[in-house]
């Protein structure tokens, strides 16, 4: 956590091959993706002054300087200002309390929603949830940290056919809703607890991926219905930062919404 920059760069350039930065030949390589040189002669900065950046030793180039990495390094415009927040170039936005009650409104919202829904804090921990997300599945449940259980509870896996990716994907949104983490205590204790106890977690983090989840698609593996096939649409919570209001709906007509129909009967 001390060199958040020059791990991040160290980690982005690993994954980008020579032929995808538009190198020939070059020998054996006894490490993935780009060799520092490499990187500092694609941007036009010196192998000394990049070298710099990856120790720590210099912590805030340029902007000019960032947005060249960031086209060597092939990120999108999200992992770019992530990028310069880890540079200083960026302002962090001021943000509420992600420990504090749901708002009023916003928990009755969610107790008139006839699909499942919760809302997450910046964090992933789920803070409300209602009766049909409880019933769809018990990483749905509040006081659930939707993160940890991803990663360190079996059932997680065994409820998701695509775990892979959507572990992944839960990875890159928690690095964008905390930012740079710096003097963040919760991120810090939550990322060092899922390092030590999962090898999957500390892989997936090491590729620095950054990307906010917005919906999708997704299939839950219920114990008694069997495979449920959902779309996911996820809304920030403007009213107080880093909430969000995340739902799970079936196609009208579909299986899905039949079973769903029942397991929400039977849990009233």
């Amino acid at each position: 956590m001390d060199n958040a920059l020059g791990d991040f760069l160290r980690a982005r350039r690993e994954l980008v091959t020579p032929q995808e930065a538009g190198l020939t030949g070059g020998g054996v390589r006894r490490v993935p993706g780009l060799r520092r040189e490499e990187v500092a002669m694609l941007a036009g900065i010196s192998v000394e002054y990049y070298t710099r950046l990856e120790r720590g030793r210099d912590r805030t180039p340029s902007p000019q300087v960032v947005t060249a990495l960031a086209r060597v390094l092939h990120l999108d415009a999200e992992s770019t200002e992530y990028l310069m927040g880890l540079a200083g170039r960026t302002q962090t936005s001021s943000v509420g309390s992600a420990d504090g009650p749901v708002p009023h409104g916003l928990d009755q919202l969610l107790r008139t929603l006839s699909i499942p829904a919760m809302i997450l804090n910046r964090y992933s921990d789920v803070l409300a949830a209602n009766a049909a997300a409880q019933a769809l599945s018990p990483g749905m449940r509040p006081g659930i940290n939707r993160i940890r259980w991803e990663f360190l509870d079996p059932e997680a896996r065994r409820s998701n056919p695509d775990w892979q990716r959507s572990a992944a994907a839960a990875i890159a949104h928690l690095r964008a809703q905390t930012r740079t983490g710096v003097s963040d205590d919760r991120f810090h204790q939550l990322v060092g607890e899922l390092t030590v106890n999962s090898d999957d977690f500390r892989r997936l983090w090491a590729r620095h991926d950054v990307h906010t989840a917005t919906g999708g698609v997704v299939t839950i593996n219920h114990p008694t219905a069997g495979p449920l096939r959902l779309l996911t649409e996820k809304f920030a919570y403007t009213g107080n930062g880093g909430l969000e209001l995340l739902l799970f709906h079936p196609e009208t007509g579909s299986r899905t919404a039949e079973v769903l129909a029942t397991l929400i009967e039977h849990q009233d």
